[in-house]
């Protein structure tokens, strides 16, 4: 097994995949803001979250994913697999005192501007390089992983450029687990059934023994987690559209928490994204979405806001219709025809009303899932623009603000705000 930087080769292979986990998972989410008072630059988590085992224990949240898949490698095949996986880094900020030290505040008013506490997330990877008789020798391949706790601190100048305070960004230490491993089938082909699983095995608990809100955990999990997994020789079978021969080996593959599709070019099938999304085989980012639209990719990415007023907090674009998303999909998507699943008709009781694209609804952030942006959004009307389903059976309101000047070209985007059912009360002849 190899843990060293991948080759160029499969850096090619993977690009495109990173395309798409980029704006499905990440948009919204890896931000270096460089105003923080832009309501778009906080955070607020919504697919992928593996939390901590002790804090998920009695909650629906999970603290891990379970990917099953099938291949067809080829005899000196390798697999290339890559975690990725956003990192909270929680930013408070401090007042200066006459003595010298700092003291924690809601909020620091410098002339035309606030400061206010933010989170930010930054992007960890965790990759390897096996090959097919690692993963049937014995259990398989694990690979522990984990982050130390850090912490720095940046001073804050008022206008005149005297120091007033100081902003602490922290990170809390995680850990994790990656285990990987295959079994050959009985089947008319030589062919493996891959099994990756991703686990939060950190040991942080809520102190006491008190109950702690998703906020206090949040830093301590994995939030956004989705693998890419490449072969070098070989391919993937579809989990949507798989070979007669292979159905009934696909309908044993187990799933949980996510869901992998193939993410390459039409006409191959050599990598593979399991994404706590629900998306179809080759998802693409569509060509006249100039760019990405998410803010960046990475520790080193840089957004310019559009101030305070900036609306934006995450889009998810899953092979929708293109009014609803970056995805622009080569086939039509079978499996959610199937399903019954069609985000710009579907239809959900909220309140006793039936709710859909189209509908308004007053938003009301639920206080287990709320951050700062919710100071913002908590009262204001929206329009429902699609319903939207994932694959732990959740259902999301893709919903646009309506007094957001921005409203028109987030929804030519497919750039929405994302709440629950139980966030939002219909409005009814403007009540």
């Amino acid at each position: 097994m190899s843990v060293t930087a991948f080759a160029p080769e499969t850096e090619a292979r993977f690009a495109l995949a990173r395309q798409v986990a980029d704006a499905v998972l990440f948009e919204g989410h890896v931000l270096r803001p460089n105003r923080v008072c832009a309501a778009g630059n906080r955070l607020r988590w919504q697919f992928g979250v593996l939390v901590p085992p002790a804090w998920g224990a009695d909650r629906d949240e999970h603290d891990f994913q379970h990917t099953e898949c099938l291949m067809e490698p080829t005899a000196d095949a390798t697999l290339a697999v890559e975690l990725r996986f956003l990192r909270a880094k929680r930013h408070t900020v401090q007042r200066a005192r006459p003595d010298g030290g700092f003291e924690t505040v809601p909020e620091l008013r410098l002339g035309d501007r606030v400061l206010a506490p933010w989170d930010e997330g930054t992007e960890e990877r965790v990759e390897a390089v096996v090959t097919p008789a690692e993963l049937i020798d014995g259990e398989g391949v694990t690979l522990p992983f984990g982050r130390p706790a850090d912490e720095e601190c940046e001073r804050v100048l008022d206008d005149d450029g005297h120091p007033v305070g100081r902003t602490v960004g922290r990170r809390e230490e995680i850990n994790g687990v990656l285990r990987l491993s295959a079994r050959e089938l009985d089947a008319p082909f030589r062919v493996m059934r891959l099994t990756a699983v991703v686990e939060n095995t950190s040991l942080w608990a809520p102190a006491d023994g008190r109950v702690a809100d998703r906020d206090v955990a949040l830093p301590r999990c994995l939030v956004a987690a989705h693998l890419l997994m490449g072969l070098s020789g070989g391919e993937f079978l579809s989990m949507t559209n798989p070979p007669e021969w292979a159905k009934g080996a696909v309908a044993s593959c187990r799933n949980l928490h996510t869901w992998p599709v193939l993410a390459c070019d039409a006409g191959h099938a050599d990598v593979v994204l399991s994404s706590p999304i629900v998306l179809e085989d080759h998802p693409a980012v569509a060509p006249d979405n100039p760019g990405t639209s998410y803010g960046a990719t990475g520790t080193d990415g840089t957004l310019a806001p559009g101030g305070p007023r900036d609306m934006t907090r995450t889009a998810a674009s899953t092979g929708f219709p293109d009014e609803y998303g970056v995805m622009r999909p080569d086939t039509p998507w079978e499996a959610a025809v199937e399903a019954g699943f069609d985000p710009a008709h579907d239809r959900v009781v909220v309140a006793g009303r039936s709710v859909g694209a189209g509908s308004r609804v007053r938003l009301n952030p639920g206080l287990r899932r709320t951050d700062a942006q919710d100071l913002f959004l908590r009262g204001r009307t929206a329009k429902v623009e699609a319903v939207l389903h994932d694959v732990d059976g959740s259902v999301h309101l893709a919903v646009t603000v309506e007094d957001d000047p921005g409203a028109d070209v987030r929804r030519a985007q497919g750039s929405f705000l994302y709440f629950r059912t139980d966030e939002v009360t219909p409005v009814v002849d403007g009540k």
